[in-house]
């Protein structure tokens, strides 16, 4: 995946979702090459329900594929799922109908209270490096191990002064689905982001036998069930579990606890 520079700007746009739970009976199949969301597009996250998606925003599948000692290698990119301009994906992890919602939270009286921040600006740590300044936001950790890639990326930022090293840093942050880790170049003093097209990424993790979370792309505003925006980032993950304790975000809850990544 390529990186490149990208500036994400807050959105003024007020937009206003019905609250009723839409349905989706979703079906993989291949779209046109270059599907775009609208303008508009966004998520709202439901009172204790779905994820209601408005806009027109591609859905596909997005696998982490691992090497033999189960340190991901790259993602690669799935198939395409047919969807409406607007449809509901699970919030509860319990649909029958994944990763669409199939009305299964009002059954089992889910709790999708949200618990989670609107800025993070005050919960990063940065490590700094001779050309690159990492930004870790530990708590929207979502475990997709790219951190891991060449070298823990903690340890690889102090020798950013090295070519391997500095790219091996940038790539691995920019495959981080989450935005928990996020490269700073100190001679520009601008932040290294991917180029993403505006989607939504289900992530499949076979290695470990697990579905991830949703891999939000490109900077879509996602509002709270009372209407207010989170901030708005170029990557972020939503849990999709139903387990998480930073909702509507994922933090790593769906991996068996000694697999976490912290």
């Amino acid at each position: 995946m390529g990186c490149g520079l990208l500036i994400l700007q807050g959105s003024t746009l007020v937009v206003t979702l019905l609250l009723s739970c839409w349905f989706s009976k979703g079906e993989a199949i291949k779209l046109p090459k270059n599907p775009s969301a609208k303008k508009n597009c966004n998520i709202k996250v439901s009172k204790h329900g779905p994820y209601l998606v408005s806009g027109g925003i591609p859905l596909l599948y997005m696998t982490i594929k691992c090497d033999k000692q189960g340190i991901p290698v790259k993602w690669v990119m799935g198939k395409k799922l047919k969807t409406p301009e607007n449809y509901a994906l699970c919030r509860c992890g319990q649909s029958a109908n994944k990763p669409f919602c199939d009305g299964t939270h009002l059954r089992v009286n889910f709790d999708g209270t949200e618990t989670s921040v609107k800025s993070y600006a005050s919960e990063s740590k940065e490590i700094d490096g001779p050309e690159l300044k990492l930004i870790d936001i530990e708590m929207l950790c979502a475990s997709a191990r790219f951190c891991h890639r060449g070298g823990n990326i903690w340890q690889v930022i102090p020798k950013s002064n090295d070519p391997k090293a500095k790219k091996n840093a940038i790539e691995n942050s920019c495959d981080c689905p989450s935005g928990r880790l996020v490269v700073l170049d100190k001679k520009t003093g601008l932040t290294i982001e991917p180029e993403l097209e505006k989607s939504i990424g289900v992530i499949k993790d076979p290695s470990i036998g697990v579905d991830g979370p949703f891999w939000i792309r490109g900077g879509i505003p996602i509002y709270s069930a009372n209407g207010k925006l989170y901030e708005v980032r170029n990557r972020a993950t939503l849990c999709r579990c139903g387990k998480s304790q930073n909702k509507p975000f994922c933090d790593s809850s769906h991996y068996p606890e000694e697999d976490r990544e912290r």
